[in-house]
């Protein structure tokens, strides 16, 4: 029978930031000062091995004597300490991150877990190593380890993934014959792509020429290097031609510039209109779009907003319908996985099965973001074992498994309610990117873990397909390929277990302990994780002694302030992030102090004029709310 153990700790004591180098000693030193808290674990006495009490002593993060400090590029932000009971954690204790003491599933409670991975012998027990004996290795991951990730349902066998959607679309299986589809054909030729040429382009005046100079500059240099050019300039300088500025460009360099500008550092509303002002002057000049253009500007009409309606479906199919019918370009597999993505984000789940449903009999192959896009899907209609299948399948095929896959299986688990699987699936996460180290230890591969962005991950994704035909072409090579994909939780991860358990499940000492654990990859501070903190606050503060107590919003509020004016990197603020702000102070303190959060958040924050009426109309509603309850 497993023994449940107490964790004690604090929720600001989880978080870390990411302070630039060029902060000085002297506040570096305060702010470390600030941010030091006290771990007081549980004082019940600890049954030794051999019968005998031993007791456990309080853990400072100062780490005096201590064998793993906390790196000093990460220090704890204060808040009071929490003192409550969490049963995530069973078996024996486990090793300590940053303060905390974790505890991990042993692996004789997990039959199929593979003890190389998580560090046991074949008894069960675990194999005490020193952090300096401990080999530096990288593991070759099996298709029988990867799939040994995802926990059975129950016992029961899994099928092909055409099982589950046949069931889907016909749960009585009464075997209704589909429709057939009408199938459209077009040709176009390479001529029409490549005009105008260099002899086809009108001829630019010295200041165009100028412009020209510039705008191919801040381009090439955009799809370089992303962070030394913003895509605002180089709308600027393009705006500066005179019309119509497409003739004055060749199509090499037009292309190379709807590359930059569909590539923005973050898909909003400003980067969607931008982009399609620069496609409507090629289609009134009457220069046809290439096919990733066009699936380009269809991903524009669908992500540029946070909840997808059905008002952005509708805009897609408008797209997809203009696509092959007026420009005469077939749509290909990444169009259908475009349109299915949004179809499932709105919930429509008869339009998803009828975009896959034309997608496989146009004769498309599947590839990694279909299997990715299957497994969200099941996982909204909390079907487990569908995604199961699609991930069984996705193994089968070849294709890579990295953090994306593994984040789709534990957001369908946890929104499903199998919280268990979703769990040990993130244990399994942590141990197989260290090898045979454990996590919170000295292992040297948890250090090296880079800090993925959005430009990196695109390059990750076209390596993973890479490696998959690869793999596909040589067997052999697959398992260290394999190897090389990334598994480690990373910033969505947390992110999901964060909203998980503190917005849905109202569970802050389980949120904390995972927003500690962001540290030992090295996750920088983002202000997702504080939207999920404010948000749990807003839903479940204001309670006689609840957890999410006023002094406890304090200390994650001036944590986010302390950041904020010191520069973290990924962290400012945006508007939901003060909407929520401003809803977790109006729940559980007072109008004053409410107002008092607004002029902190106005005098660091560069508003519009818009933005700036919105949030005033939005505080006089708040305020006015809070009076009369």
């Amino acid at each position: 029978m497993r023994a449940s153990s107490r964790i004690d700790g604090s929720i600001c004591g989880a978080i870390l930031s990411l302070h630039r180098p060029s902060l000085s000693s002297n506040r570096f030193a305060a702010a470390t000062a600030r941010v030091l808290y006290v771990y007081r674990p549980s004082r019940e006495p600890a049954q030794s091995p051999d019968g005998s009490c031993t007791s456990r002593r309080s853990i400072s993060t100062e780490h005096r004597g201590s064998s793993s400090p906390v790196p000093p590029s990460h220090p704890l932000l204060a808040i009071p300490a929490l003192r409550t009971s969490s049963t995530r954690f069973s078996g024996s204790p486990g090793p300590s991150i940053s303060g905390t003491r974790v505890n991990h599933t042993a692996a004789a409670a997990e039959p199929d877990f593979d003890p190389k991975i998580n560090g046991d012998d074949a008894s069960g027990h675990s194999r005490p190593q020193s952090p300096s004996r401990r080999p530096k290795r990288l593991r070759s991951f099996t298709k029988k380890e990867l799939l040994d990730l995802i926990d059975d349902y129950d016992g029961e066998e899994i099928g092909p993934v055409e099982e589950y959607l046949e069931y889907l679309r016909d749960p009585y299986l009464r075997g209704y014959a589909q429709p057939h589809t009408q199938k459209f054909t077009f040709a176009r030729t390479a001529e029409d792509f490549a005009y105008p040429n260099l002899e086809q382009v009108i001829q630019a005046g010295e200041e165009e020429q100028k412009t020209l100079w510039e705008l191919r500059f801040a381009v090439l240099t955009r799809l370089r290097s992303p962070h030394k050019v913003d895509l605002d300039h180089i709308y600027d300088l393009y705006q500066r031609l005179p019309e119509p500025r497409m003739l004055y460009i060749h199509a090499r360099f037009r292309h190379q510039l709807l590359r930059a500008l569909g590539q923005p550092d973050e898909r909003d509303s400003a980067s969607m209109l931008r982009y399609f002002a620069v496609i409507a002057d090629a289609k009134n000049t009457g220069i046809p779009l290439t096919t990733a253009e066009w699936n380009c500007a269809i991903a524009f009409a669908t992500k540029y907003v946070g909840t997808v309606t059905e008002t952005e479906i509708e805009a897609a199919l408008k797209l997809w319908r203009e696509m092959e019918v007026e420009a005469g370009i077939k749509a290909t597999n990444v169009t259908f996985n475009i349109l299915f993505d949004v179809a499932c984000k709105a919930g429509n789940f008869a339009l998803a099965e009828m975009i896959y449903r034309e997608m496989e009999g146009r004769g498309h192959q599947y590839n990694r973001y279909h299997y990715t896009s299957l497994i969200h899907f099941f996982g909204l209609k909390h079907e487990t074992s569908g995604m199961r299948a699609a991930y069984k399948e996705m193994v089968n095929a070849g294709e890579m498994i990295d953090t994306v896959v593994l984040n789709a299986m534990i957001a369908g688990l946890l929104r499903s309610g199998e919280e268990g699987p979703a769990e040990r699936l993130y244990e399994r996460m942590k141990a197989a990117s260290l090898g045979d180290g454990d996590v919170g230890g000295n292992s040297p591969d948890g250090a090296d873990i880079p800090v993925r962005t959005t430009s990196s991950d695109r390059v990750i994704t076209q390596a993973l397909l890479m490696f998959a035909k690869i793999g596909r072409r040589h067997p052999p090579s697959r398992p260290s390929l394999q190897r090389m994909a990334p598994l480690a939780p990373d910033l969505q991860t947390y992110r999901i277990l964060v909203n998980h358990y503190g917005v849905k499940r109202g569970d802050l000492a389980k949120a904390a302990a995972y927003i500690d654990e962001m540290k030992f990859f090295k996750i920088p501070l983002h202000h997702a994780i504080f939207l999920a903190l404010f948000k749990g606050f807003a839903h479940h503060g204001g309670y006689p002694r609840s957890p999410w107590s006023e002094q406890r919003l304090t200390g994650i509020w001036n944590a986010l302030l302390d950041a904020v004016d010191s520069g973290a990197a990924g962290l400012e603020i945006k508007t939901w992030l003060a909407v929520w702000a401003l809803r977790a102070f109006a729940r559980c303190s007072t109008r004053e102090r409410v107002l008092d959060v607004y002029d902190a958040l106005k005098a660091r924050w560069s508003l519009s004029h818009a933005d700036e009426q919105f949030m005033v109309d939005f505080l006089n509603g708040l305020v006015n709310k809070s009076n009369k309850r």
